[in-house]
């Protein structure tokens, strides 16, 4: 179907009028941050996998959600999966999908315009190619994908604003899972499509989950990134590691963040944790180190 493609502070002194109580000298219990709950067929690797994306989180300010999903060795990895934020950017490849779901419901190819506007919107995160598609397939077909796919706690964003489609962790994965594995919502040329054009992502928007993937895997990101005057930064990135007889998937969604730099350090840190636990014996020289300038397109949101 997508044969044709080719290659989106002033701190204040405190002054101290006398002793402190000891209630007020007492130490403060400290928060304990969610800890990853994850089980696996592998000896020892559940445990390992849920103390390092602890340690990659520790210190960090942001809400984290994370599933990962590795079927080699049958591991399972949420946090706060189930928790929704806006998509941002990373809605599209839900948008590509349900662009082939559909052109696979009336059997027919993709037309040449679509192939544009869809290499566009995932390789470059082309919001206007975005919109467009957006608008032919209506939220209404959306709708109809999600429900197909199993996607239960997604919700399309309003009056236009794909970008502030609701998405879980678990939802996110369950689209990783569809275009990973054969199934019988998406055929094995849409599954292709959508995974060719993931894999080329230009250099400028491969950070996030690719962050110290190993040599010899085939990496199929996508990423995206807003601001609002609530929650701050939300910066996400889903990924789909192939090849070499080891495929997972990783999606990691922050809010929360002060800065969009801080959102992107925090899901290359817990990256890193996963790749590192999931390829024991790959050189640190081999991973893959993802650009320091990232790049990402805003999606358009209503004024607040």
């Amino acid at each position: 179907m997508c044969a044709a493609l080719t290659a989106a502070v002033v701190v204040t002194p405190v002054a101290v009028a006398g002793p402190a109580s000891a209630a007020a000298m007492a130490p403060r219990p400290v928060a304990t941050a969610p800890r990853p709950v994850c089980v696996s067929h592998q000896s020892g690797l559940a445990d390992k996998l849920s103390k390092d994306i602890v340690g990659a989180l520790r210190g960090r300010s942001g809400t984290v959600a994370i599933s990962l999903r590795d079927d080699a060795t049958h591991t399972r990895c949420t946090l706060r999966a189930n928790q929704r934020f806006d998509s941002a950017s990373v809605v599209k490849v839900t948008v590509l999908s349900t662009l082939l779901w559909d052109a696979q419901r009336h059997h027919r190819a993709l037309t040449k315009r679509e192939k544009t506007l869809a290499t566009a919107m995932i390789t470059k995160s082309d919001n206007a190619s975005t919109s467009k598609l957006w608008k032919q397939l209506k939220p209404s077909r959306v709708k109809a994908f999600l429900q197909a796919a199993g996607m239960d706690a997604t919700v399309p964003g309003k009056n236009g604003y794909w970008g502030l489609t609701r998405i879980t962790a678990n939802d996110q994965e369950r689209l990783l899972d569809l275009i990973t594995h054969p199934n019988t919502v998406l055929t094995d040329a849409s599954r292709s499509c959508v995974l060719t054009l993931m894999g080329k992502v230009i250099r400028e928007q491969r950070w996030g989950t690719p962050a110290g993937a190993p040599r010899g895997v085939q990496i199929h990101v996508k990423n995206g990134w807003l601001e609002r005057s609530t929650h701050g930064w939300r910066v996400h990135s889903i990924g789909a590691f192939t090849g070499d007889g080891h495929d997972y998937t990783l999606t990691v969604l922050t809010q929360d963040n002060r800065t969009m730099k801080a959102g992107v350090a925090t899901i290359e840190a817990v990256a890193r944790a996963v790749h590192r636990d999931l390829n024991p014996t790959a050189l640190a020289e081999t991973l893959y180190t993802p650009t320091d300038r990232p790049q990402e397109a805003l999606p358009a949101i209503p004024k607040e």
